[in-house]
């Protein structure tokens, strides 16, 4: 596996047990390094500032202040959630946090250009269909929103699409899609109404896809 680059670091003032399976190494290949605590703390000078605190509400009150510092806390709750009170609190997830909430949470949070959930590299044949007309593609990129497809075929931006194409184990999935960008020579689609069944598959995918990584 390549080297990873960690954009971002959090430190965690959870148990492991408030984390689902894998969340924390799937958010380190996302970029995201999470500390334990204890261990930020002996070589807090090599590390420099965290960028956000995971932590579980019943640690709330006795957390470290960081030196004065501001920085955002993410807390791990129960089903309630929590209130207002705390001015440090800028979002709560449901113990155990899984990757693609705890994600979409730390993109709105810490990133000036939000994705709401992850994507991962891929080299999957597709089919895109148009007024009756097919041909072939390759998802060079994919998402549970969309996917960054090349094909020899000039696309339109804002044209909409009829796609297709395979996930292992999962079988084919067909989708409406619209032309949102170019990266050249790529463009980027964005599915619509994507079926929860659908959704799901495309979810697990990527999960198993970074889990590989």
């Amino acid at each position: 596996m390549s080297e990873i680059m960690h954009r971002r670091l959090l430190v965690s003032h959870a148990p492991p047990a408030a984390f689902a399976p894998m969340t924390r190494v799937l958010l380190a290949r996302l970029g995201y390094a999470i500390l334990e605590s204890d261990d930020f703390a002996k070589c807090a000078d090599d590390h420099g500032r965290p960028d956000c605190l995971l932590v579980d509400e019943r640690n709330l009150a006795e957390l470290e202040d960081y030196g004065g510092l501001s920085i955002p806390v993410v807390a791990l709750t129960g089903r309630h959630g929590v209130t207002g009170a705390d001015s440090r609190i800028v979002g709560a997830l449901r113990r155990p946090v899984g990757i693609h909430e705890l994600y979409r949470v730390l993109q709105q949070v810490l990133e000036e250009t939000p994705r709401s959930v992850p994507r991962v590299p891929t080299h999957l044949p597709a089919t895109c269909g148009r007024e009756g007309s097919s041909w072939s593609a390759t998802v060079l990129m994919l998402s549970e929103n969309g996917c960054l497809i090349r094909t020899a075929e000039p696309l339109l931006l804002g044209s909409h699409l009829e796609f297709s194409f395979a996930l292992p184990r999962a079988g084919r999935v067909e989708l409406a899609a619209e032309v949102a960008y170019q990266l050249v020579p790529d463009v980027g689609l964005i599915f619509h109404a994507v079926p929860p069944d659908v959704r799901r598959q495309i979810g697990g995918f990527v999960t198993e896809a970074l889990a590989g990584l």
